[in-house]
Formats: C-alpha cells, sequence, structure tokens
C-alpha cells in the first residue's frame, strides 16, 4: 500500500493544522509538511530537528498536548492518530496537573525462550524454537516485525523482505505457546534471566501501556544495531540526519525528508549502506548532491545555515571548502550493535577492531542464560542474520527435554551460548578486516562538533573535562552529562568513549564504554505505577465500624493508610472542647475507642518462642499461656524499630500486636531475619489485623460496662487480673477480652471477628454510659502516663533506656536483636537525649511539636545548641494545664530545671519534668 493508499489523519503542531497518514509517526508526518525544526536545545537554545527514524533519535522531543499532555517524547516513537497535538519544547516538558485518565497495568509471564527484536535474525530464533517445541515470547518494539527490512527493503531467502516477515511471523503464531508483543520495548534485564518489557497498546485501548514482568529459561537478544554520527562543525542543525533514519521515512512512510541531499559516510560496520540509502532517495525523487566518503579522503567539515541545513562545506581540515547546496546531509559513521541489555545483565563488552564498535564479550554469570545474534553482535548481512537464528535455537542448541509432550520443561541454562563468538566474516566492513573509523572531522575550534545532541554535549566540553584530569569515562560522563539523556547514549555513547580516547591517547577498547543500566527506552511513571496510583496507591482503608464513626460525625485522620476518628464534635464544639471532654469521660466514667488498626500477626510453630525472644528485648518464652507482656522490638543498632503486646494462646502459639502505621514493617522484619538468618526456626507469621475488630473500653466504670455485656465474666480484679486475657461472650458474640490499658485507666481490649465489630460497637453504646474517644484523646491520655508514641516521641535515634524503659531490656537473655548495641559506650552517655516531660510557666501555653529546646532565656548568635526537641503537646484535663513531653540531653538528671522553647520570636519558660506526669504509682490501673 502506497503512502496516498493510506487513511488521512488530522493532527496539529505548535497550533498549526497538518495532514498525516495511517502508520506515520509524528516525526514522519512532519517531514511530510516540510516540518524540520521541532525542538529547541535544553542547554544552549540552538535549533533541533529530526535526527533518527526511531528510539536512536536524540532530538526530536516534543509535548503532547492532546489526548492528554505528555512531556518529553520521542515524535519519532510516536504514532500519528486523528486529533493528536503536540508541540515543539524549549529543553523541558510541562506536566498536567490533571491526572491521567488513562489506565496501565502490569501483568506476569514465564518462557522457556524469550527472544527480544523481530528482524530476521530474531524472527527466525523465535520460529525455530517455538517449532522445536518450546515456549516462546517474541518482543519487539515497532509496530510490525521485520527490523530494518521494511527500511531498507531487502529481499529474504528470495521474496520481499517485508512479505518474508510478516509470512514467518503468522507461521510463529501459529504453533501453540507462542506469543507475540508487538509495540513492546524490553527496558530492563536483571538476574536469573528476569526481564521488565513496556508494551504499548494505543490511545484507544483501554489500558493504554503494560509491564510485563518475564522470566525466561534463555534469552535470545536479536537486538540489532544503531548507525553512529560523526562529529564536525554544526552536526546537529536540523536536516543532518543520520543516512539509515532518511532511508526509513522513505521507505518505510513513504516521506522524503529533503528535497536535494549530500551523504557523508565512513563506510564502516555495514558496507556502504549510506551508499543504498542515497540510492533509495534518488529513487523516490530526492537529488543527490554529493556523495562524500571518507574511504576516499572526502570529509564534510561544516553545514550552513540559518536554523537548518542550507548548504554542506566539503574540504579538508584547515584547507578551503566546497560548499553545495542542500537542504539535508545523510551521515553515516559505522553502526554501534544495541549491547544495552547484554550489558545489563552483567555482560562484558569487547571491542571489534574489524567493526570498530563494541560487541558482546564474556557472557554474564549466575544464572543468566542469554546469547546475543545478528547485528547485535556484529553480523550485519540478512542472510548471516537468518542463519544465526536458526543456529542459535536449533537442537542440540536447545535440550531434548524441550518437546510437545512436555510443555512445563524449562531450558537450562548454558552459559557456554555464543554470546562471546568472535564476529563472523560478514560482519567486517565490506569484508575489510581493521577498519578505520571516523569519528570526529579536526578542526581548529570544536564548540559546535556534537557528540551528545540532546545534552548540548560537544567535543570542546569533553575536551574540557580531559584537560581538568579526568580519566574514566565515567567521570566524564557526569562532568559533561554525555550520555545521560533520554536517549541513554544510543547514538553519542560510543562517539564520546571513541573522541576521549582521542583526547587520551589512548585506545578506545581499553577506556571502554559507559554503564548501560535500565530502563532501555524511556519509560512514564504513570507506567511504573500501573494501577497503583490514587486510592489504590495509598488504599483507604476502614475498620468494620467506620459507618457509625460517620454517623457520630467523627472527624477522621489518616494513621497509615486507616481512616481512624480523631476526635467526635458535639454541636457547637471545636477539637479542643471535644477532646477534653473525651479525656475526662475515659478518667472519671468509661470511654471506647476503635483500636482495630492495630497490627496483628500470628506467629506459630514450635520455635515460635524462641523467635519472639530472639526479636524483643525482653522475655517472651517465660510468658503463661493465657498470659500477656508488653515488648519493645529494636533494630541492630539497638534503636527502639516498634512495641506491642504478645499475647500467648497456646505454646506453640502466639499473638503479637503492632503500631498501627508499622504493622507492614513488623511482619517484613520478621520474615527477613526468618528467611535469611534464622532459616532454621519452625516458626511462621501472618497477618491477621483485618481478621479482628477491636474496641478499647477505658476507664474507672468499664468493669461494670464489661459485666453487664459479659455476664459469664468473672470481671473483678482477683479473678481478671492486669495482662491476662479471656474468651468469652460480649454482647452475645464470641470474644476474646484483654486486660490492656494504654490509658492508664481500668481497660480492656474486646476483640471479635471483623464481621461482629460494628454490632460490639452497637451494644458497648447502647449502655448508655459510655463516650466514644478519638485518637487525639487516646493520644492525651497515654502521654500523661509517659507512654511514648513509636515514630512520634522517638526518631530512629533512641534506645529503650532513653524512654525511661531500662527495665525492658533483658540481662538474662544470651542475645537478641540490638543486644550489643546496648553495650556500646555511647548508648551509656549520661548526655544521650531522655524522655521527659515539660510544664510551661504559663499553663496555658501549648508548645509546638517539634520546638528546639534550648538553655538560655536568650537566643545567642547562630549557631544556636540545641538540648532536643518537643515530641508531643497536648492540653490535659486531668492536669488542668498544657504539657509535653520531649527528648532533651541528660534529661533525668534536669529535673526541676528551667530550659526554654523558642516560638517564633518568644522564648517560652518550661520546667523539666518526670515523664509520667499523671498517677506515677498507677493506683488507678485496677479500678
Amino acid at each position: 500500500m502506497t503512502r496516498r493508499d493510506r487513511e488521512v489523519l488530522s493532527f496539529t503542531f505548535d497550533g498549526r493544522p497538518y495532514e498525516g497518514r495511517q502508520g506515520d509517526t509524528l516525526a514522519a508526518a512532519l517531514l511530510a509538511n516540510g516540518v524540520r525544526r521541532v525542538a529547541t536545545s535544553v542547554t544552549l537554545g540552538r535549533p533541533r530537528g529530526i535526527f533518527g527514524a526511531w528510539t536512536e533519535d536524540p532530538t526530536a522531543v516534543v509535548q503532547i498536548d492532546r489526548p492528554f499532555p505528555e512531556p518529553m517524547v520521542q515524535a519519532t516513537t510516536i504514532p500519528l492518530h486523528d486529533g493528536l497535538a503536540a508541540s515543539s519544547l524549549a529543553g523541558r516538558g510541562r506536566l498536567s496537573p490533571d491526572p491521567d485518565p488513562a489506565r496501565y497495568d502490569a501483568t506476569h509471564a514465564h518462557c522457556d525462550v524469550l527472544v527480544v527484536g523481530a528482524g530476521p535474525a530474531g524472527l527466525t530464533a523465535a520460529l525455530n524454537a517455538a517449532r522445536a517445541g518450546a515456549r516462546v515470547i517474541l518482543a519487539d518494539d515497532r509496530p510490525e516485525v521485520g527490523g530494518s527490512l521494511p527500511d531498507t527493503g531487502e529481499p529474504v531467502e528470495g521474496r520481499p523482505g517485508v512479505e518474508w516477515a510478516r509470512a514467518a511471523a503468522g507461521s510463529y503464531v501459529a504453533l501453540p505457546d507462542t506469543r507475540l508483543l508487538t509495540r513492546t520495548s524490553v527496558v530492563g534485564y536483571y538476574d536469573h534471566n528476569y526481564l521488565v518489557a513496556v508494551e504499548r497498546r494505543g490511545e484507544r485501548a483501554v489500558t493504554r501501556e503494560r509491564v510485563w514482568r518475564i522470566r525466561a529459561g534463555r534469552v535470545v537478544l536479536a537486538t540489532g544495531a544503531h548507525e553512529r554520527p560523526i562529529a564536525f562543525a554544526g552536526n546537529d542543525l536540523p536536516g543532518v540526519m543520520l543516512a539509515s533514519a532518511a532511508r526509513a521515512y522513505v521507505n518505510r512512510y513513504g516521506v522524503v525528508p529533503g528535497r536535494r541531499a549530500a551523504v557523508f559516510t565512513t563506510g564502516g560496520g555495514s558496507g556502504d549502506a549510506a551508499h543504498d540509502a542515497a540510492r533509495d532517495l534518488a529513487a523516490a525523487g530526492v537529488e543527490i548532491a554529493e556523495i562524500v566518503d571518507a574511504r576516499q579522503g572526502g570529509l564534510v567539515t561544516g553545514v550552513r545555515g540559518d536554523g537548518e541545513v542550507r548548504a554542506v562545506l566539503i574540504g579538508r581540515p584547515g584547507g578551503p571548502a566546497r560548499e553545495v547546496e542542500a537542504d539535508l546531509l545523510l551521515v553515516s559513521g559505522g553502526w554501534n550493535p544495541v549491547v544495552h541489555l547484554f550489558a545489563q545483565a552483567g555482560g562484558e563488552l569487547r571491542y571489534d577492531d574489524r567493526i570498530a564498535a563494541f560487541v558482546p564479550g564474556r557472557p554474564p554469570e549466575g544464572g543468566q542464560s542469554v546469547q546475543v545474534i545478528g547485528a547485535a553482535r556484529g553480523v550485519f548481512t540478512t542472510a548471516g542474520c537468518v542463519a544465526e537464528g536458526l543456529a542459535a535455537t536449533s537442537p542440540p542448541d536447545l535440550p531434548s527435554t524441550v518437546t510437545r509432550s512436555s510443555r512445563e520443561s524449562r531450558v537450562p541454562v548454558d552459559a557456554s551460548a555464543p554470546g562471546d563468538a568472535p564476529a563472523r566474516e560478514d560482519a567486517g566492513p565490506s569484508g575489510e578486516a581493521g577498519a578505520q573509523p571516523l569519528w570526529l572531522v579536526p578542526a581548529d575550534d570544536y564548540t559546535t562538533h556534537f557528540v551528545d545532541l540532546q545534552r548540548d554535549v560537544t567535543v570542546a566540553d569533553l575536551q574540557g573535562a580531559t584537560s581538568a584530569g579526568l580519566r574514566s569515562v565515567e567521570h566524564v560522563k557526569r562532568y559533561t552529562t554525555a550520555g545521560t539523556a533520554h536517549d541513554q547514549g544510543k547514538t553519542s555513547g560510543t562517539l564520546t568513549s571513541a573522541v576521549i580516547a582521542h583526547l587520551l591517547g589512548v585506545d578506545v577498547g581499553a577506556l571502554g564504554t559507559t554503564t548501560f543500566r535500565a530502563p532501555y527506552v524511556p519509560v512514564s511513571f504513570a507506567t511504573l505505577a500501573g494501577r497503583d496510583r490514587g486510592a489504590l496507591h495509598d488504599p483507604v482503608r476502614v475498620t468494620a465500624m467506620h459507618d457509625r464513626h460517620v454517623e457520630r460525625n467523627a472527624v477522621f485522620e489518616n494513621v497509615g493508610q486507616w481512616k481512624r476518628p480523631r476526635y467526635y464534635p458535639l454541636p457547637g464544639e471545636d477539637m479542643e472542647a471535644a477532646v477534653l471532654r473525651e479525656c475526662r469521660a475515659v478518667r472519671e466514667a468509661a470511654g471506647v475507642l476503635d483500636a482495630s488498626t492495630l497490627g496483628k500477626i500470628d506467629v506459630r510453630g514450635p520455635d515460635a518462642a524462641e523467635l519472639l525472644d530472639r526479636l524483643y528485648t525482653n522475655m517472651i518464652s517465660t510468658l503463661k499461656v493465657g498470659a500477656i507482656r508488653y515488648g519493645v522490638m529494636c533494630r541492630a543498632d539497638g534503636m527502639v524499630f516498634d512495641d506491642g503486646t504478645v499475647i500467648r494462646l497456646a505454646p506453640d502459639h502466639f499473638l503479637v500486636t503492632t503500631t498501627t502505621g508499622n504493622a507492614a514493617a513488623v511482619l517484613d522484619w520478621m520474615e527477613e531475619w526468618l528467611q535469611t538468618e534464622w532459616p532454621d526456626l519452625r516458626a511462621r507469621c501472618t497477618s491477621v489485623t483485618e481478621q479482628w475488630a477491636t474496641v478499647a473500653l477505658a476507664g474507672p466504670g468499664s468493669r461494670a460496662v464489661l459485666a453487664a455485656l459479659a455476664p459469664a465474666l468473672a470481671v473483678d480484679a482477683e479473678s481478671f487480673p492486669f495482662m491476662t486475657w479471656r474468651d468469652t461472650e460480649v454482647a452475645g458474640i464470641e470474644a476474646r477480652v484483654c486486660r490492656i490499658s494504654f490509658s492508664g485507666e481500668l481497660a480492656y481490649e474486646i476483640n471479635v471477628s471483623w464481621w461482629y465489630g460494628q454490632a460490639l460497637w452497637d451494644a458497648v453504646l447502647a449502655t448508655g454510659t459510655v463516650t466514644p474517644y478519638g485518637t487525639e484523646a487516646m493520644h492525651v491520655l497515654r502521654a500523661e502516663k509517659g507512654y511514648p508514641i513509636i515514630g512520634q516521641d522517638t526518631d530512629g535515634t533512641v534506645t529503650p533506656a532513653d524512654l525511661g524503659m531500662d527495665w525492658i531490656v533483658s540481662k538474662k537473655k544470651p542475645d537478641f536483636v540490638g543486644k550489643r548495641s546496648h553495650a556500646r559506650a555511647d548508648t551509656a552517655r549520661p548526655d544521650r537525649r531522655r524522655l521527659v516531660g515539660l510544664l510551661p510557666e504559663d499553663p496555658d501555653v501549648l508548645l509546638p511539636e517539634g520546638g528546639q529546646v534550648i538553655s538560655t532565656g536568650h537566643l545567642p548568635p547562630p549557631p544556636v545548641p540545641m538540648l532536643g526537641h518537643v515530641t508531643s503537646s497536648y492540653r490535659s484535663a486531668a492536669l488542668g494545664r498544657t504539657f509535653a513531653l520531649a527528648l532533651v540531653a541528660g534529661g533525668g538528671n534536669r529535673l526541676g530545671d528551667r530550659l526554654y522553647v523558642p516560638v517564633n520570636d518568644t522564648l517560652i519558660p518550661v520546667t523539666v519534668a518526670h515523664h509520667v506526669l499523671y498517677d506515677p504509682e498507677s493506683t488507678r490501673r485496677d479500678g
């Protein structure tokens, strides 16, 4: 089908309307309309045009405006569709303030063989492997198979190349257990043959892009090669284009990128590909002004033009130059095999003198079965690529276990695959050995000899880096930013290394390349996020009683991912009034709190007690069945990680509670130690947070309330002592009742199945003597008692002793996580920051949390020495005043001292007090 026969599509660029054709990229459509300047360079503000035809392009980066704003996208890879609106960029894109309406997804796949690249080598390898009975995935980033065949029009096995490729793909997909992924870029290659690919499904698809996470038995890389530029004066001007790109626009899209063209070639790597490009352009009606072949001594020393190429300068360095009129200059400095994924996998590269490029060398170690074929390893003829595809996946290369009757078999690791084999005879440039590449045209001034067109890096910049003493290509990369743009050095990487080697007088093979890192092509944040965004990125979790909290006009706060009632205002109440009322109710009568969000981890197994002994600072194994113990976990550095209670349900069965925000982290911590350090322990940990709904009933009147709701339960202090639990029925619901208090008052935690949480809540409130209270009142009540909140009163530098809890660190246990760190001299320093109470001199002043604590009544010149900071600050109904908790250096020795907290321009005097400010003797705990 000719270009004229394809459907007409309307689009706009920089606000101007244009028409393109179905199958165009935005770049092809712009060239068809005579638009050559599409961007402005990021640093120097120079005009930028279309340099390549696909992902190798470093310059044609645009902004998509419709259907949805997307910044910094390659025009060469954007499929044209009706209504597309795009605009040129001056360096940086613009993010949309609106959420992307499209859906992004992810999936997992397993295969015996993953073939990356659907050119002649990859198609042959995939078809051959599938015929041998392997489960095969073939991935290619183009919309259609064939690799460069649609660009070159070359025949394969006596048939037109495009026709051959379509027939081969049809035969492939007709076989069982095969998958063909077009428009799919393999962007990362990780350990044990784990690869990540991104599939672009188009604007009209329900899912715009999909991430494929693929685990393969063997990987065959048929990723092709990129043509490379030559550095000469003005080589960044619009109208300078890779010869292969111009050929692609003519043959693949039916677009002529100029009217009169000159060609500058070194003939390296793939023989006379640039001459073939010139013939194709001439056949399409482009006048070929001159072919400048460096092998014959010709050089392009520069170009002229205001904003785009108008003439080409041909001559020798330092001598006179002829000016040849042309609006297009095709450049071919040789070919670079696409070795990015091979290098990501851990493979080493070697420099091949015959093609003047880096090719796969020693294959990666450690579970990577990878084979590189075709142009990706320096074989540049179509016949050679087909032969390599056959050899890569033919028996006995594929093991006999891969048969139609054994579909679950895996191709075993074969580190001897010829990824490090030398290039074949057909790999050399025109059959010549030892190619002499041309990297740059010599000149007196290198300020417009560009090596990285996107980053505006010139040969002069590389000169500056090496003159500053830099010798490593990695250091020069960071000094100049060469190779750090969206194209990841596809056209600039080898050229940069070669120019640096020239400047240093070393061999480019010894200098090497910069590190190839994922992703191979740009990947949007939306694609990486997939469905994990909005409400799914940070899911809103609600308890079984949530609707009841809403009915009582609760004001919620986010704790972890949970919506927790912060307070329940009555008509006319602000937060302060509501919290004081709720606190008084708990101190004087009875209050009820939804505590369902506390993390709950079920720990079982013969070694469950041993596991907990090793994780907690205090002894857990001595806990009796039916009893509860408070425990603290520390990190290996001895700093507090989390706290909670441990309930022993049976000799080999425990229920651990954690802080709400740390539930997942604690479970992960347990699993990490179990799986990596103590795999011999027979124990397993399971999150049961959402299996239990929990109601905390607290206050001097709580015993009477519980007695009425659980008539079969003996609730007196002797029968039901502190830190024990009982199974019973509460309001007719099977429940586990624990005598635990986080307020210092007589209290119970009633646990029922999540399904009955609302019924339990209703039953408690139906007694008419209980006030619901929220997290703010809970914080006030616990702070009055000096109970710390992990993550609020701790900051990762706090030990249990710093919190006044020396007693919880066992002196008897032989070991536990963090034990050795507690013996360090640093943890016993008398000037460590310790938890204390602060009483403002003015009992009505509320200190700001995070406020710094200083010792002087005036602010000295900076830096001001800080003693610590306020961690919690509240107004207390029980104390009749404000108070705070703080971490203060040497706090235990400062009781009664006067310190100061700067608030704006005022120094607030405070008195240091013990951190337990209410009921220090714990007389109220038993009612």
